[in-house]
């Protein structure tokens, strides 16, 4: 069998064979590895490939065997904890659009707020001052500010849970 013969027959079903990898090792990489594994097998028992009735599913099986090796390695050990380990840190866009919804209703709220616990939230939580500094800076004593930003806080969640449970008001 010639090179072309074997191609021929190959190319047709290689992208499945890789696919089945990928989904069985999770890794591009080690999916790639036992593609290129399978069809080195196949290329060295190329005179034994005319007497197979299917080559497709006897490559999809080499493939399946391979992969359920690899993982039963020691090497798979080290590959569950590579992958146990990733996370993936981007945003859906649905979610980006929901958190910059909140922040704005979170903003909406504040302004409904009495002055004084608007100020005691915006120093506190936006501005990372202390309550000692906001005591300071409002003339008030600790304690008023901690029962303010309390409230604030019970305030903004309460409405900011029943936007969120029953829809816009």
């Amino acid at each position: 069998m010639t090179q072309l013969e074997f191609l021929n027959i190959v190319t047709p079903f290689k992208d499945k064979v890789f696919r089945l990898a990928k989904r069985l090792l999770v890794s591009r990489e080690e999916a790639e590895d036992a593609t290129q594994e399978v069809l080195i097998k196949l290329w060295k028992n190329k005179t034994k490939i005319k007497d197979y009735k299917n080559v497709e599913a006897f490559s999809m099986t080499m493939t399946k065997n391979f992969c359920y090796d690899k993982l039963k390695s020691k090497q798979a050990q080290n590959l569950k904890i590579v992958h146990s380990n990733y996370q993936d840190h981007s945003i859906s866009l649905q979610k980006e659009v929901e958190l910059n919804d909140s922040i704005d209703w979170v903003g909406k709220i504040m302004e409904s707020l009495p002055e004084q616990q608007k100020m005691v939230v915006q120093l506190r939580d936006i501005e990372q001052y202390d309550f000692k500094e906001i005591a300071e800076m409002l003339d008030m004593n600790e304690t008023a500010i901690r029962v303010a930003l309390s409230r604030a806080r019970k305030t903004i969640r309460e409405k900011l849970t029943n936007t969120h449970n029953y829809g816009v008001k």
